[in-house]
């Protein structure tokens, strides 16, 4: 069953379609879905109506998770994310978590609620092209303040990414990555079936720079002498008082070598946002100047035996769950689902929370991709028990 509100946004919410969402808008054009998975699992139950009821009220105080494209603009309409009322026992292997979202005709957001006897679980789903990790947990935590009946924070900035370039100013040159056309397949060979493969892992440790040690991990099963990563970048870093819903995330690529030690990967990390390159890269056409593929058909053309990028990496931080308890729920675990990339062969996505790592990593469900993936994942995983 899938209920539907329809309450407007409290005011109406304009804002111009930036350069890193046009961006996204291609990538979708290549039949890849773009989106944000994000799934909350806990003791108790939480009350269809009462999430509907909340689900308005987190809305109108952020409107970008209500808008569709019109024209060169993202416009909140009047109909707010759907709740879909999953089964119980429904897995990442149900439809629901397979389908895509349309921008122009909505939503561009969705919940899942799946309630049993004695546990609950959440899933909100949202375009990319609209908003990223952090935008949508603006909304998630303010449904979540609804439901306890709190005051809400808000997000309902209609800055782009411009703002945050202009306050990160000045920002030097940098060089253009350097053309990769493309590294020998890991995660296993032949057709996929196009759709995502996400296995999880939960590891009992927290270390410091858990994105060079993962990237590192990575490293050590490459087929060929070199490999490359993509590192998404909050551009919210320039301006921490503005809080929007938008889709601020940049990206910094990041050479890799076979065998690779960590602590290198993260020295290269921490220059590249000290000299803020996931600003600089802003500035380049990207139709031309892009490592990876400079037209949708260069993109469609990616056959599955070689990628321009070997792993995108993204780190959600440290994950507070109290901030999605209720009176009658309490979290217990939190992940997200990372999507599939037209370029790149796999996505890992971590966070943090009560003393351990939690993994999920996203490739493409083809012949003998599991096990090569669970291997990743066992690697990844005695890199950061070692590092404790």
């Amino acid at each position: 069953m899938t209920a539907t509100a329809t309450a407007a946004p409290a005011r109406a919410y304009t804002r111009r379609i930036s350069q890193i969402e046009r961006g996204y808008l291609n990538a979708n054009a290549t039949g890849t879905p773009q989106l944000i998975q994000m799934v909350i699992d806990g003791e108790g139950r939480i009350d269809p109506d009462a999430l509907a009821d909340a689900v308005r009220r987190a809305t109108a105080a952020n409107p970008g998770l209500a808008v569709r494209r019109k024209g060169p603009n993202w416009r909140a309409g009047d109909a707010l994310p759907p709740i879909t009322e999953l089964p119980a026992d429904a897995g990442f292997a149900h439809p629901f978590f397979h389908r895509d979202l349309d921008v122009v005709t909505g939503p561009v957001c969705e919940l899942g609620l799946a309630n049993g006897p004695s546990t609950s679980r959440l899933v909100v789903r949202a375009s990319h092209i609209v908003t990223d990790g952090r935008g949508l947990r603006y909304w998630i935590e303010d449904l979540f303040r609804a439901l306890r009946g709190e005051p809400l924070a808000g997000a309902d900035s209609t800055v782009d990414d411009t703002h945050f370039r202009a306050a990160a100013a000045p920002v030097p040159a940098a060089p253009v990555p350097a053309r990769a056309e493309g590294f020998p397949a890991i995660l296993g060979q032949g057709p996929a079936d196009g759709t995502a493969l996400w296995l999880r892992r939960s590891v009992a440790a927290t270390p410091s720079a858990v994105t060079a040690r993962i990237g590192a991990a990575v490293s050590r099963l490459l087929t060929a002498d070199s490999g490359r990563l993509i590192i998404p970048v909050d551009l919210r870093r320039h301006d921490r008082a503005v809080r929007s819903t938008a889709n601020l995330t940049s990206q910094l690529v990041l050479d890799l070598h076979r065998e690779d030690r960590w602590n290198r990967l993260h020295s290269q990390l921490l220059a590249a946002m000290l000299r803020k390159r996931e600003v600089a890269s802003l500035e380049r056409d990207f139709l031309r100047n892009n490592p990876f593929a400079n037209s949708l058909r260069e993109a469609q053309e990616l056959d599955g035996t070689r990628f321009p990028c070997t792993a995108i990496l993204t780190d959600h931080g440290r994950i507070d769950t109290e901030l999605f308890r209720t009176a009658h729920f309490r979290p217990t675990e939190y992940c997200t689902l990372p999507m599939l990339v037209p370029y790149a062969e796999m996505f890992l996505s971590t966070c943090q929370l009560d003393g351990r790592t939690e993994l999920t990593l996203s490739c493409r469900n083809r012949p003998d991709a599991r096990p090569a993936a669970e291997a990743v994942l066992d690697e990844v995983e005695r890199a950061l028990l070692a590092a404790e």
